[in-house]
């Protein structure tokens, strides 16, 4: 190419560029502050907390996008073509990031079918955790002892998902084993006695103590109590503490599998 070609090209086009690149720090601060803003106003506003961040990301990208056209359109290339370029670039970027795609389309599925919603404790795609954000391409949960796991939205909406924050109330199940020996009364008065005494446990549905199971070592007494949700773990701990307790003090053994050996001498 001739060298005043050249230089007539930087001449013309310099100017646009440098205006161009100003334009586009200015534009990404703007589009920065603007997604703040609206974040602030979705938290104040009713809108559902599940809803905030899949809207702020949207809007981002597409503020971004808009922000690529008008610097092409700076520069001085023919929207048409860029356009074209541009169709023609989505294309092939949409093939290359079609499990990206498939993400976009499970959170916006998760966002309007709703099994679940941001602060409910959820198990699925075999991790367990209270939901932080659903991102428009993946969600975000947080586990009792605070690691963030993040799974993708494609796999979340087309798993098994078990809520256990969706119900108010919830049941809390105990299998207690005790010696083929022991006084099968004394054993269901012991868990009636803990059920009636923690005021957390429910009086309906009431709770239910039965002997579900004659197993190899021991006879399995089943104690299910109902709660509200937030009590579960308070009441699972407690009972089983003070179901050692009290089986001690009445004498209730509580077996441990036992392999009798018999030695064979030989004459």
């Amino acid at each position: 190419m001739d060298t005043n070609v050249i230089y007539n090209l930087l001449v013309t086009y310099a100017a646009n560029i440098v205006l161009a690149l100003i334009f586009l720090v200015i534009g990404l601060r703007v589009i920065k502050a603007i997604t703040k803003m609206i974040s602030k106003k979705l938290t104040k506003s009713e809108v559902d907390p599940s809803l905030q961040p899949f809207l702020v990301s949207g809007i981002k990208i597409a503020l971004q996008i808009m922000l690529v056209i008008s610097l092409a359109s700076m520069i001085g290339m023919e929207m048409t073509s860029f356009i074209a370029v541009l169709g023609a670039a989505g294309f092939a970027v949409g093939l290359a990031l079609q499990g990206s795609l498939a993400n976009f389309a499970g959170g916006v599925l998760i966002l309007l079918l709703k099994p679940f919603k941001v602060g409910d404790y959820i198990e699925a795609a075999g991790h367990s955790g209270t939901v932080k954000e659903i991102q428009i391409f993946h969600t975000i949960l947080t586990t009792p002892d605070n690691k963030v796991i993040i799974i993708p939205n494609a796999g979340l909406s087309n798993t098994a998902t078990v809520n256990y924050s969706v119900n108010p109330t919830r049941r809390v199940d105990f299998a207690f084993g005790v010696g083929y020996q022991d006084d099968i009364g004394k054993v269901k008065q012991i868990l009636k006695g803990l059920a009636d005494s923690n005021p957390l446990v429910l009086k309906d549905p009431a709770p239910q103590i039965v002997l579900g199971e004659h197993g190899d070592n021991a006879v399995v007494f089943y104690l299910r109590m109902w709660c509200e949700k937030d009590n579960y773990w308070s009441i699972y701990f407690d009972t089983m503490e003070k179901a050692k307790i009290e089986f001690d003090k009445e004498g209730i053994n509580i077996p441990y599998p036992q392999m009798d050996v018999h030695l064979l001498q030989e004459k």
